[in-house]
């Protein structure tokens, strides 16, 4: 009986064998484990990360480090086994991998005016944009516009025995002068025999050049579209009197009729007063 009385009053205290080291390791890289993943997920930057991040190899690792964030039970049982549990939870992390996966590349382009597409999407907009922009000119070219609203008041060709490479229109002092088609701004100064003259290089090629002119609206490289006011009629240079020259040239710099030129674009000029 002394034997079992002494087993009694014992007993509550070896009811439960004592933690091994090995098992106080492992509990201490549990812990550190949870607790570094319930801390990751709440430190990740990238909201569409946040899901993930408890699943990444040593996702906590950094948060496992501060005792203050972890639970009380596991800063009690991880003081003993630091060194052990940190090597356990220590693996390659390819978050740096997939977050630059994920990131979005600069777009490349800005198709039909939409900007901060990503390249997957703008490149194939940027080619459609640029095949209807050839259809277009193709099929629907650029429009032509009458320079002057005077009348046509001499043409193409031999006039008082020499070569006449325009056409006059005879207008009012200081009328405005419209670029006939667009293009880009080639020269806007001085000329010989003109006074004063502007040169537009068409799309198509082709040079418009304004002669006699008064005033200069527009620069050398600059864009103009057709209708555009480039300058206003004047009586400079070898002129009898207010007027507008209009040339046009061909791509190869040759002088041509621009009657038939300005005809053939579907603006038919006839001598007398517009219409």
């Amino acid at each position: 009986m002394s034997l079992i009385g002494d087993e009694v009053r014992v007993r509550p205290h070896r009811h439960r064998a004592a933690a091994t080291a090995v098992e106080k390791v492992r509990a201490a890289a549990g812990a550190a484990v949870a607790a570094g993943a319930i801390i990751g997920t709440a430190s990740q930057v990238a909201p569409a990360l946040a899901y993930a991040a408890p699943l990444l190899p040593g996702g906590g690792e950094k948060e496992a480090a501060e005792p203050e964030s972890a639970p009380p039970v596991a800063e009690e049982i991880a003081q003993p086994a630091e060194q052990p549990a940190a090597a356990h939870v220590a693996a390659p992390a390819p978050a740096p991998v997939q977050a630059a996966e994920i990131a979005a590349p600069a777009p490349v382009a800005a198709p039909f005016g939409l900007s901060n597409l990503p390249p997957e999407v703008a490149a194939p907009l940027a080619h459609a944009e640029q095949t209807l922009k050839q259809l277009h000119q193709q099929f629907a070219p650029a429009p032509v516009v009458r320079p002057v609203a005077g009348m046509v008041s001499s043409s193409y060709g031999s006039r008082w025995g020499a070569m006449h490479y325009g056409i006059d229109f005879a207008d009012a002092l200081g009328a405005p002068i419209k670029s006939v088609a667009d293009g880009t701004v080639i020269e806007a100064g001085p000329a010989s025999g003109f006074g004063m003259w502007v040169r537009v290089l068409h799309d198509d090629g082709t040079t418009g050049v304004y002669g006699h002119v008064n005033d200069i609206y527009v620069a050398e490289g600059q864009r103009v579209q057709a209708g555009d006011v480039i300058a206003t009629v004047g009586n400079r240079g070898q002129s009898t009197g207010p007027h507008l020259h209009l040339e046009i040239w061909d791509q190869g710099g040759n002088k041509i009729d621009p009657m038939t030129w300005m005809a053939s674009k579907g603006v038919p000029l006839e001598w007398g007063p517009s219409h």
